[in-house]
Order: C-alpha cells, then structure tokens, then sequence
C-alpha cells in the first residue's frame, strides 16, 4: 500500500507578506514623492539646464556658462544686489528688534485685553502682499496719500516717498516692517511664554534689574527663535519681489529693484530665460552661504 506524504507548507506566502510589509511605507510616500519631483525636481533641474541657453527671440542656442560669466560683470545686477542688502542689514534688524519689544510688551502680566491686541498686531501678516502692497502706494502717494496730508497739517513740506530715491527705499522699509513685526512678534512670545518664570525670580533675588534680567535672561533664552527669524528673513528679503514691483516698479533710477524683481523682468518682460534661471541660482547660492553663515555665528555651541 502507497505512503502518502504530506506536503511540506511552503514559506512563500510569509515571505510574499513580509516582502508587502516593507514595501507598504514606500507605496504610501510615493504619491508624494511623485509629487515632489514632479513640481520641484523637474522644475529645478530644468532652471539649471536652462540658465545654460542664451534667449534670442525664439531661439535657444547652447551658451555654457555664458549667462553665470554675463551675471558677474552686469552692473544692474549688482545694483539690485546692493538693494536688496540695503533692505536685509537696515530694515530687517528694525523689525526683529521692534518684534522683541513687543513681544516682551504682550508678554506682560499687567496688559489688559492681550488677546485682543495680539490679534491686531497679527492681522497685517493675513493681509495680501499685493494689496497691501497698494494700500502702501496709496497712503504714501506725495500728491494725494494720507501720509503726506498728516504731515502737512503738523507743517510739514509733502515727502516723495515713492519718487525720490532715498524715500522710496524708506516707504519699501515701512511697508516689510508693518507687515512683518507682528508676525515676527508672534514666534518670540510663543517662546517667551515657554521660559521658565524661575530664571527670572533667581535673577530678581540676585539683586538684576529690568534691563538686566532682559539682557541676561530674556535674550539668551530667544535665541533659538532669533536665529530662526533671522534666517527666515533672511531668505524673504533675498527673494522680495511684490513690494517694490506694485509700489514703485523698481523705481527711481533702480533705486528699489531687487535680485527678485530683476528676475522677473528677465524672465517675463525680456524672456531671456536662460539670464533669469542664472540669476535665480546665484540667489541661491547667496542664500546659502548666509545661511550657513548664521548658523556658524548664531547657532548653539556645542
């Protein structure tokens, strides 16, 4: 009579299940993975392979490092450089020291109505670029803005803000301080309300005054976030572009264009892609040394 041996159970099916489990993370990130390369790889690899065309009408004709040598000897480009630092080493130190005022002020046990008041320093964060933009236009208008008429009835001659070289850089100034101290404000008193009341106290016994305790307890302790405001600015004022575009179009004389707006004009109103994708890599490179600039000097030491 014939044996019948059973089958032995193979171990392809665990397999197959635990192969399925470790792929599961991957499938579930690819989407977005996909998405990413999509609209951000593409896109920045493209940037790079353009900036190595020069633009002649509809023609694209092979160039090198053309437009990179054209960048280092364009004196508009240099000019718009040395705008847009103008703006990150005045107006950006502005802001951040009026944001830690304020938060200090919001921060205090004996302002009534916080809530209210941080809501209205916050609000002009949520206003659009573009029409507050024009909301500055309009009150710093030298013939017909609000501005102007203010001053004159304090006896005051009427200000070109946006007409003279030197006030339109100040209106620009106004303008990023008013929309971004409150923002700016915001991140310091999250911080703030975070350190501990006890480094105060001990400070207080230890004979420190207000001035003291701000210098030797407060700062320390907004560090971390001054570095990060700090960065962040950093990166946004590199790329300004909507202020000075619906404020002054650049203007006087190039007085107010900036590397982000004198891209757009060599990519949009010149179409010389190529210039402008070789401009826009520069910026980077830019942003990146003063990134790893701050973070050498401001970071913490370890």
């Amino acid at each position: 009579m014939a044996t019948v041996t059973a089958a032995k159970p193979t171990t392809m099916p665990r397999v197959a299940r635990l192969s399925g489990m470790k792929a599961a993370p991957y499938l579930w990130v690819l989407p977005a993975v996909a998405l990413f390369a999509i609209f951000k790889l593409y896109p920045i690899a493209w940037s790079f392979w353009l900036s190595l065309f020069r633009t002649d009408g509809a023609l694209q004709t092979f160039a090198g490092a053309a437009n990179y040598r054209r960048l280092v000897t364009d004196p508009l480009f240099w000019k718009a450089l040395g705008n847009t630092a103008i703006i990150l080493v005045v107006q950006v130190p502005i802001m951040l020291a009026l944001a830690i005022g304020l938060a200090v002020a919001l921060n205090s046990a004996v302002l009534r109505f916080r809530g209210f008041i941080r809501l209205g320093f916050f609000l002009p964060m949520i206003t659009g670029l573009v029409a507050y933009g024009m909301l500055f236009a309009v009150l710093l208008n030298p013939q017909s803005g609000l501005v102007n008429w203010v001053l004159g009835l304090f006896g005051a001659g009427p200000i070109p803000w946006l007409s003279h070289t030197l006030w339109a850089r100040v209106a620009i100034g106004l303008a990023l301080t008013w929309h971004y101290t409150g923002y700016n404000a915001v991140i310091y008193l999250s911080r703030l309300q975070a350190l501990p009341q006890d480094h105060y106290d001990a400070a207080a016994v230890d004979g420190a005054g207000a001035w003291s305790r701000f210098r030797h307890v407060t700062i320390p302790g907004l560090r971390p976030v001054i570095l990060l405001t700090l960065v962040m600015s950093t990166i946004g004022t590199l790329q300004l572009f909507d202020e000075p575009y619906v404020m002054t179009n650049g203007g006087p004389d190039n007085s107010t264009v900036t590397v982000g707006l004198y891209l757009y004009n060599n990519g949009f109103r010149f179409f010389d892609f190529g210039y402008a994708s070789a401009i826009a890599y520069a910026l980077a490179v830019i942003i990146g040394i003063l990134g790893i600039v701050q973070f050498r000097f401001l970071g913490e030491k370890r």
